[in-house]
């Protein structure tokens, strides 16, 4: 492929690089970006003008999204009527992605043409979706420029390493799909489940009903009625050390479970170590200087240095506000994990990998890892605090959640990039956070609970 494209540019030039580009944003699946990213590289020699070269790359873009959003626009009506039975889309469904993008249409628009899959299909689903035309061609011109020139220019700076560019780009490209594909999927889980609530919560109630009016459930009713209360104030939402109990004793079980399973494949040498082993060879031969820098700043994040900074700050707040549960909640947490972390790594002992030596000063044995249950716990109470305490709106919530579990992989994912932690280091880090933090978190609202049913 990339020989056919090379000899496509090196015969027509700017006209080739004009064509795929246009077919592939018109919505033919064509590799346009691949073309671009190997003009530049020509351009680099000297046998084509940069200048020109994001000129015409640019508007092909431009034109090419327009071309496929007035097809989507005219033709996607009449498409629809005629075989709508057939793609099981409907009239409903055509007005929740009209509304999809009068609400996401610009952002959608513009990221979408740095995403393979998107790229091809966005202009044409915007005019389906009858976006406005005026806010399309503006983010749709303001995208197709800034593609132009970012992977202009990547090709013309990497031209002489044009293979390694295009792989990069290859897995850039493909993490982003899959986080679209996540947030997508997401997204209409969450609509369904939206839809669907009262009827779920209906079968839900009739279920609890059967199973409550059992023979073998009224039998232990009426033979143990102190242990059927005990048990049903485990489920009360509003009750003293109900429903929050049951759930943060499930949490605090579950991540018990996946640390002893994980501490027991470590300690026996199971298959689970073989893994560490491979995965930790693929990070180290695509590691790059560059790559090494980005995660290194993104792991300092839970250095011991950051997160005593960040507990002081809270801790103060807390003390300033006269919150002496949550201050105690907060200290309990982040000094509970350094204790917890040593104790274990001192039990286990288990040695770095041999990558690790290049990076850390000082010798510490590697399970469990530091960074990931430090950031789980220091992060995850943080985002209880902010979500249950500050944060008024549901969105806000959600926000704050996602943003901290997100910031909590990408310091696990960078201690496996930097060779200092193994992967099961990584899980049995979480698994003991997890362990730690719902332990403090159930703690915190059992103290708060108590003077409310006290009065």
């Amino acid at each position: 492929m990339r020989e056919t494209l090379s000899n496509l540019v090196e015969s027509y030039g700017y006209v080739a690089v004009f064509v795929l580009i246009a077919l592939e944003s018109l919505g033919i699946p064509l590799p346009g970006e691949s073309a671009l990213v190997s003009a530049a590289a020509f351009a680099a020699s000297g046998r084509l003008s940069l200048p020109w070269l994001l000129f015409v790359a640019a508007a092909a873009a431009i034109m090419g999204d327009n071309g496929g959003y007035w097809i989507g626009r005219k033709g996607g009506p009449l498409i629809l009527k005629r075989y709508g039975d057939v793609l099981h889309i409907d009239e409903s469904k055509i007005e929740r992605a009209r509304k999809f993008f009068e609400r996401h249409g610009a952002k959608t628009v513009f990221i979408g043409r740095f995403i393979a899959l998107l790229r091809t299909w966005t202009a044409l689903l915007a005019g389906v979706g009858q976006m406005r035309y005026g806010t399309f061609m503006l983010y749709n011109a303001l995208a197709g420029i800034t593609w132009a020139v970012i992977f202009g220019e990547l090709g013309y700076i990497f031209g002489r390493n044009l293979p390694r560019l295009e792989h990069y780009v290859g897995q850039a490209t493909l993490a982003f799909v899959l986080l679209a594909v996540l947030i997508v999927a997401l997204f209409l889980g969450g609509s369904w489940f939206r839809t669907n609530a009262a009827r779920l919560s209906a079968q839900i109630a009739r279920a609890a009903g059967r199973l409550a009016s059992s023979p073998r459930l009224q039998q232990l009713r009426t033979r143990h009625p102190l242990a059927w209360e005990f048990l049903v104030r485990r489920f009360e939402p509003g009750e003293y050390l109900g429903l929050h109990l049951t759930i943060g004793l499930v949490i605090s079980t579950g991540a018990l479970w996946l640390f002893g399973g994980v501490t027991e494949d470590v300690i026996h040498h199971d298959p689970l170590t073989q893994f560490d082993l491979m995965l930790l060879e693929w990070f180290h031969a695509h590691s790059t200087t560059e790559g090494v820098h980005i995660f290194a700043a993104i792991s300092y994040l839970a250095s011991p240095l950051v997160v005593i900074a960040l507990g002081a700050i809270i801790a103060i707040r807390l003390t300033v506000k006269r919150s002496w549960i949550l201050f105690a909640g907060w200290v309990a947490a982040l000094v509970g994990a350094g204790v917890l972390d040593e104790l274990l790594k001192q039990i286990i002992r288990r040695p770095r990998p041999s990558y690790a030596a290049a990076l850390l000063h000082g010798y510490s044995f590697s399970f469990p890892s530091g960074h990931a249950m430090a950031s789980l716990v220091t992060y995850g109470m943080l985002a209880y605090l902010l979500a249950v305490f500050r944060a008024k709106r549901r969105k806000l919530r959600v926000v704050i959640v996602t943003a901290a579990a997100l910031l909590v992989l990408a310091i696990g994912i960078s201690r496996l990039y930097l060779g200092v932690h193994y992967f099961s280091d990584v899980v049995g880090g979480y698994a003991a956070g997890a362990l730690w933090l719902s332990t403090c978190i159930t703690g915190i609202e059992i103290a708060r609970r108590q003077p409310a049913v006290q009065a």
